[in-house]
């Protein structure tokens, strides 16, 4: 086993091979406030890459309800009760073992295997609540709420440290160079299910009729021409951006993924404790249970909750919020300035502009020109 160096943890953990990052690595960072379930991301992915034989359950891309939700089932509680202590430390390192750390003999990853049958509901646990029924015209006053749920999108995290890569034993799975997407050679694969076994993440899948394993490409031949994924640009509530992460002593300021992550610390990856180093960042819901927060995105929680509520105060992190969404390339690079916020491709050049905050336009009630009278309605 090698050492290599995991930023999430703040420490080195063991890993088969050894430490190599690509020229750079594809990311996507998603905003869980703004997320509603409306599962277009889902089907903009599925109708794009899964709508063939053998892939009728199979969801690269899938939106749970937490904490009751999850595609597999429970594919989360599952791991986290088989890896035992998750303890981290007082400067925020991570003190327990990773899943490659805690291997059985002859392993390469702790893991589980999902059922057939757990991959037949992945809508199960949808918009079921934590803490008891809302009773009608009850009001929630405090944060974080008594009561409460959120939706968790989730793509391949095309980890630092891929799991599925380290179980593959034809070394099918590979990293690519020039962005960090992981990808399954389907020339090479001959479905043993090792990586289906090893991922704790649940986002390698078995084929039973080409009868090999697939996963998401991170939309790779988009991401090659400049644009962004199929969930990404789909998303109607605007809540996730893809672009490129930089590790932590690189990075830059006025890149819209370090800028969330490493800058402002709004955007934290999901059970960093598996020792991956996952490339999906969430900014965490404000109003849900603070400790199934910590057990899902770690020690940082507080102060990330903390920057995102004092985003009224923030006008350059405002701006990049407004700019997710707004155009289908990859924003490289973003500028705040008089109000507007900018978003420029690799060479500089200007994508899109938005206006921090919109301008109101008061209309009166009768339009005496017109001769006629408004009314509030569309």
């Amino acid at each position: 086993m090698s050492k290599v160096k995991n930023w999430h943890l703040g420490r080195e953990i063991e890993y088969p091979y050894d430490d190599h990052r690509p020229k750079r690595q594809w990311a996507i960072v998603f905003d869980l406030n703004k997320c509603i379930a409306c599962q277009t991301c889902t089907l903009a992915c599925k109708t794009t890459w899964t709508s063939g034989k053998g892939q009728e359950y199979m969801f690269w891309n899938n939106v749970e309800t937490k904490p009751w939700g999850g595609y597999p089932l429970a594919w989360d509680l599952r791991i986290l009760e088989k890896l035992g202590r998750q303890d981290w430390g007082a400067k925020g390192e991570y003190l327990g073992k990773t899943l490659i750390e805690a291997a059985p003999p002859n392993e390469r990853v702790l893991h589980f295997f999902p059922t057939d049958e757990d991959w037949m509901y992945p809508n199960v646990g949808e918009d079921d609540c934590a803490g008891g029924t809302v009773d009608g015209g009850m009001h929630l006053d405090a944060l974080p709420h008594d009561r409460w749920f959120f939706y968790l999108p989730r793509t391949c995290a095309h980890c630092t440290y891929p799991a599925c890569l380290a179980a593959c034993p034809r070394k099918a799975i590979y990293k690519r160079e020039e962005d960090g997407i992981v990808l399954i050679d389907q020339a090479r694969c001959k479905g043993y299910g090792e990586c289906v076994r090893a991922c704790p993440y649940k986002k390698s899948m078995y084929n039973p009729y080409t009868r090999i394993s697939e996963k998401c490409i991170g939309c790779y031949p988009a991401v090659e021409q400049g644009i962004q994924p199929q969930c990404v640009v789909n998303c109607i509530g605007k809540i996730r951006v893809m672009g490129f992460i930089s590790p932590p002593g690189q990075s830059r300021r006025d890149n819209p993924v370090d800028y969330l992550v490493h800058e402002k610390g709004l955007a934290l990856p999901y059970y960093p404790q598996l020792g991956l180093e996952p490339n999906i960042y969430y900014i965490p819901p404000i109003h849900a249970d603070r400790d199934y927060l910590k057990q899902m995105f770690g020690p940082r929680v507080e102060d990330a909750i903390k920057a995102y509520r004092e985003l009224p105060d923030d006008p350059r992190a405002q701006g990049l919020l407004c700019l997710i969404g707004s155009t289908d390339r990859i924003i490289h690079k973003f500028d705040v300035k008089q109000g507007t916020a900018f978003g420029y491709d690799e060479q500089g050049a200007e994508l899109v502009r938005v206006p921090v905050t919109e301008t109101v336009i008061e209309r009166a009630a009768f339009d005496s020109k017109l001769g006629a009278a408004r009314h509030n309605t569309p």
